[in-house]
């Protein structure tokens, strides 16, 4: 059977933020770092050209390519997170080095985009009452962080939201 593995490429930074992905979720780990072994534009002899990794179950690659590619919004890791402590702890390690983006994105050092999302808001944005899928997506819209504290009084019709 097929697996499919995303591949992330980087500019030298293959491994420090593989490095760095797996220090922030459970059930992450280092599976194999892969040196080059010929001069390729991507790193010479003896440079890690790939690191293939797990990060929260799922495998990834990352791949010290060169420059000749970037990472865009167009692609984002996207992490359920059961609390708001998780929404805090994640966004503060992916904002060292990163930049805030609306709607809790964020870009982090080495270029990539997560959202960092409360499991409890794909529920809220499922319910069958229009209103108040209105009410969080207008409060959602607002945020940098999102702040499930105020989606949910969005969502219960507070007007805190």
């Amino acid at each position: 059977m097929s697996r499919i593995a995303p591949c992330l490429w980087f500019d030298g930074k293959a491994e420090e933020a593989a490095r760095f992905y797996v220090s922030l979720q459970p059930d992450s780990r280092i599976d194999a770092v892969t040196p080059y072994s010929v001069e390729l534009p991507g790193g010479s002899p003896g440079d890690v050209m790939s690191v293939e990794f797990t990060l929260a179950g799922s495998s990834y690659i990352a791949l010290n390519g060169g420059p000749g590619f970037s990472f865009t919004p167009a692609l984002s890791l996207f992490v359920h997170c059961a609390d708001q402590a998780e929404v805090d702890r994640l966004w503060d390690a992916l904002l060292d080095g990163g930049t805030p983006q609306q709607c809790g994105w964020v870009t982090d050092r080495y270029g990539v985009s997560w959202q960092v999302v409360p499991t409890a808001l794909g529920r809220m944005l499922k319910d069958e009452d229009p209103a108040r899928v209105r009410r969080v997506m207008e409060a959602m819209l607002r945020m940098v962080k999102l702040d499930l504290g105020a989606l949910d009084q969005a969502y219960r019709g507070s007007a805190a939201a």
